[in-house]
């Protein structure tokens, strides 16, 4: 009872004030590996759109690109990196009203894939965990400005290395900065 009373006053903060949102971000990743001595570094571009009030609660999905620099994965030595990363994400999002500033937590969990070149797959999968803090800055009524930051876990499909199959787990620390136009 209790969480379908939580889940209709979440549901219903969403019609106060809410407006459909589209925007863009662009980032720099640092992925760490823990089973791995091994980090990626390298820049991200994402397109989100979302449902919310800037100054309360809104959900959000993105789609985002990362340009890989790094050859983590693949085993042919006649390539210099792994494939690009395609993700898409789903967040919730909580903003707090400070006039001009309206800082905001959002936690979301997504999903991707990048291309290797390995003699018994082509492709790897994974699924993530994300908590992102940040801040809109308000530049009119439709147009804001979004700065933040994300940590996030990453578990990847398990590679199979004809022996055995090993799977890998890493950490991203995302620096972004954005635009959203709200109507």
């Amino acid at each position: 009872m209790k969480k379908l009373l939580l889940f209709l006053l979440l549901f219903s903060s969403l019609y106060a004030q809410s407006t459909f949102y589209v925007g863009t971000n662009y980032g720099i990743f640092n992925e760490t590996f823990s089973e791995l001595d091994a980090t990626s570094s390298s820049s991200m571009a994402t397109l989100k759109v979302g449902y919310g009030d800037i100054k309360a609660y809104a959900i959000e999905f993105s789609v985002e690109y990362a340009d890989n620099q790094s050859k983590i994965f693949s085993s042919n030595p006649a390539i210099e990196k792994d494939g690009d990363k395609y993700g898409f994400n789903i967040s919730l999002l909580k903003s707090f009203d400070f006039n001009y500033l309206l800082p905001y937590i959002k936690v979301g969990f997504g999903t991707g894939y990048l291309d290797i070149d390995r003699s018994l797959q082509d492709s790897l999968t994974y699924g993530s965990f994300q908590l992102s803090l940040g801040s809109y800055i308000p530049l009119n009524d439709n147009f804001d400005l979004e700065i933040g930051y994300e940590i996030r876990h990453t578990s990847y499909e398990a590679i199979n290395t004809i022996v055995t199959k090993t799977s890998y787990n890493s950490v991203n620390n995302i620096g972004y900065i954005g635009i959203n136009y709200r109507y």
